[in-house]
């Protein structure tokens, strides 16, 4: 009797599971693989538009305006994703309530497995959104990695290095890296040039050399501080000029700018760089 009735209850399972699939999946057709084909067409098209359209305006608008046009771009391509995803989902399920919860749970359970670290680069970039520990047009470091942030994607980010190069960084690194922004989101970075001289070079004048080569940059925001600071080590006096470009992008150009600026200056006066630092290396 016991047996009897606990087959009656697992064939009931059975045949209610099959009841929740069936109701849960719509038929599959030809007609609507065409239009989820469509619809990914038109959503790879529409994320391509607006990254070109995004970047072209962009260089455009007047520069104080080129961050917050580019920081718009993740945006857009998550409500771009959103709403295909949204579409499909429609397309081809029955969305009533007990079967949303079913759809949910069992894509939760699936994807988590076969997609962690996906998934986990997925979350980390939602929690970037909301945290901005980068945002597009920032000069970041991660790990190795430095350069500016040229696109947000879904996964990572991919940053343009100062040789050109690009790399992609998954989103999760941020759980485990430390990540260093430079300007957070503003137009101009601190760069920070180091001059190295001997123990008894005069100090008084290499400080006005290092200051008047920052004021006479062409690339010097001078609405934001310029210092010079001095520290004294065993081999040597260490001088550090530290200032803003008005525009991050020419961090490397402004730093040999201030260099050849002061160097012709040094030589001038007849002041000597440091030539014995290597014995202390």
């Amino acid at each position: 009797m016991v047996k009897g009735i606990g087959k009656s209850l697992i064939l009931a399972q059975t045949q209610m599971a099959e009841d929740v699939s069936q109701d849960l999946v719509t038929e599959f057709t030809f007609e609507k693989i065409i239009y989820a084909l469509i619809a990914l067409f038109f959503a790879y098209g529409a994320v391509f538009l607006i990254q070109k359209i995004t970047n072209w305006i962009a260089e455009r608008v007047p520069r104080r305006y080129r961050l917050l046009t580019k920081q718009s771009l993740p945006f857009w391509k998550g409500l771009i994703l959103i709403i295909t995803i949204a579409y499909l989902v429609r397309l081809f399920f029955n969305l009533s309530e007990s079967n949303l919860l079913a759809l949910t749970g069992s894509i939760a359970v699936a994807v988590g497995f076969a997609f962690k670290d996906y998934i986990s680069s997925i979350i980390a970039g939602v929690v970037a959104l909301f945290e901005s520990p980068y945002r597009v047009g920032d000069r970041i470091q991660i790990g190795d990695h430095y350069g500016e942030v040229v696109s947000y994607g879904l996964r990572g980010i991919q940053i343009q290095t100062p040789d050109d190069n690009t790399v992609t960084i998954p989103h999760n690194k941020a759980w485990t890296e430390a990540i260093s922004n430079s300007n957070g989101g503003n137009l101009e970075a601190q760069v920070a040039t180091e001059f190295f001289f001997e123990h008894d070079a005069d100090d008084e004048t290499i400080i006005n050399i290092l200051y008047q080569a920052a004021y006479c940059s062409k690339y010097t925001q001078l609405k934001l501080p310029i210092r010079v600071l001095m520290k004294e080590e065993e081999w040597g006096t260490k001088f550090k000029l530290r200032c803003y470009p008005m525009d991050a992008r020419d961090e490397f150009p402004y730093q040999t700018d201030l260099i050849r600026r002061a160097k012709k200056a040094f030589a001038r006066h007849n002041i000597a760089y440091l030539k014995r630092f290597s014995d202390f290396e």
